[in-house]
């Protein structure tokens, strides 16, 4: 096992692709936090993880937009683990709606809170803590192929995805004389709810069609990554945001079919 006698935290774990994570991450060794407001999903993701795997799970109801809430999450895990290895700043959110139409209390100042604000806290808190018990942990962020590529009606959500690509590298170069990897991964489109909304809009057949494959990457292929990125055998990538689309972010649909 990879991760065997390692401690992380998934923030946004109760479900999609933090919940996949979780049990990866779990298979691998890993005694495993799982952070979410969600307390009722919380609760039933210990429950489920621990039917599968007989694992060792703990739930922190976490807000992340609150860098108290965040730092009380990282003690926590500390005082019941004994240590942080891992730390996976998943939590997120989007909200489909066109730029004209934007209410900003509504539209921008949540997505920024949990996005944006939601991993610079996690870095933060998580980095501090790997210092003071000098582990050389790794800090693994959930960017998004739209922090690189512009998309419609997700102004604020790729803007603060863009935001976890600097800060992601920014905060690799201040990180390594303490022995601190920090990487981000950047998922196109996986077969989640945050996509529901797009239903809606009757373009869902498009974006399937627009994948490389013509298919939705599912949640357990990030969570390998990630797994892979959490590990010793990636101790190479550091700093960098590692695309996790199927191919979206290069793909040009094909003239002939």
């Amino acid at each position: 096992m990879r991760l065997q006698n390692k401690v992380a935290i998934v923030t946004g774990g109760s479900g999609g692709i933090g919940l996949a994570t979780v049990k990866r991450l779990a298979s691998e060794g890993a005694k495993v936090v799982i952070a979410d407001i969600n307390e009722e999903g919380g609760q039933k993701a210990v429950e489920e993880v621990s039917r599968e795997l007989g694992s060792e799970v703990l739930f922190i109801k976490t807000n992340v937009a609150s860098y108290e809430a965040v730092v009380h999450l990282v003690e926590r895990t500390v005082e019941e683990f004994g240590r942080l290895d891992i730390m996976f700043n998943n939590a997120g959110f989007a909200k489909a709606a066109p730029l004209l139409q934007h209410n900003p209390v509504e539209d921008f100042d949540p997505i920024v809170a949990v996005n944006q604000n939601g991993v610079y806290y996690g870095i933060l808190a998580a980095a501090r803590k790997m210092v003071e018990l000098g582990i050389k942990g790794t800090i693994i962020n959930t960017a998004s192929v739209f922090g690189i590529l512009p998309g419609e009606l997700t102004f604020t959500y790729n803007a603060t995805k863009a935001a976890v690509i600097n800060m992601t590298s920014s905060a690799a170069m201040e990180l390594a004389p303490n022995g601190i990897r920090v990487v981000a991964i950047a998922p196109g489109r996986v077969n989640t709810p945050i996509l529901s909304p797009y239903k809606d809009f009757g373009v869902w057949d498009q974006m399937v069609s627009e994948q490389m494959r013509g298919t939705l990457t599912e949640p357990m292929e990030i969570a390998n990554a990630v797994a892979f990125l959490a590990s010793e055998e990636a101790n190479c990538i550091n700093g960098t945001c590692v695309n996790l689309d199927d191919g979206y972010s290069s793909f040009k649909a094909r003239l002939f079919v």
